[in-house]
């Protein structure tokens, strides 16, 4: 049976502490749960008693914690995941948070990412937003809805993001050009659609000239 041989303050919270198990971090607590449980180092306890302990405490202390967490901005479910992990919450109070804030419609990741996409798409290709959508947990069904719902703007963006780019720059200049090709490449845009938007500018310039 695990021992207890730690129980420390977090350093940002003096209400909560880090409990270790066998020498390695297990979980955060609540002092007070662990007052009543009279929990000390040197204790064996099994993992289910902890969990059960700090499930009972502190599920709605967790919900609040995330609920808080996206006050300013919408979060992917690993995001939350990954913050109350952080925090030293055990899976089962993770999986009530999660489970409750998607209930409430606060956790949608379909929706974050169709605003992500919507957002990113002015200045970035869908490639990249493919790979960030990815980074932030977002599942391939959701990533490939959020991309239909952008239609043919992606031609337009990449023309925008290239006129900012060259803006006092000589498009004669072979240097220039490459460079603007590197660019458009390195914010997700595909070969075709760099190369599209790099003529479509240098023929219109080349015309007024």
């Amino acid at each position: 049976m695990p021992e207890i041989t730690a129980i420390t303050p977090q350093k940002k919270d003096k209400t909560r502490v880090n409990i270790d198990l066998d020498g390695r971090f297990f979980c955060g607590m609540k002092l007070e749960t662990v007052v009543q449980n009279r929990l000390k180092s040197g204790m064996t306890v099994t993992l289910d008693e902890l969990s059960r302990m700090q499930f009972e405490s502190e599920k709605l202390t967790a919900l609040d914690k995330a609920l808080t967490h996206i006050s300013l901005t919408m979060k992917t479910e690993r995001e939350i995941r990954d913050f109350l992990k952080k925090k030293g919450y055990l899976d089962e109070v993770i999986s009530f948070v999660v489970e409750k804030m998607q209930s409430y419609g606060y956790l949608d990741d379909g929706e974050y990412a169709a605003r992500y996409a919507e957002s990113a798409a002015k200045r970035k290709g869908s490639r990249l937003i493919v790979m960030e959508l990815k980074r932030k947990g977002i599942s391939d069904e959701a990533i490939a809805s959020a991309l239909e719902n952008l239609g043919e703007g992606e031609a337009d963006s990449a023309r925008a993001v290239l006129e900012k780019y060259l803006r006092n720059k000589d498009l004669a200049d072979p240097k220039t050009v490459q460079k603007a090709y590197a660019y458009l490449i390195s914010k997700g845009y595909g070969h075709d659609i760099a190369a599209a938007a790099l003529k479509g500018l240098r023929d219109e310039n080349h015309t007024v000239e």
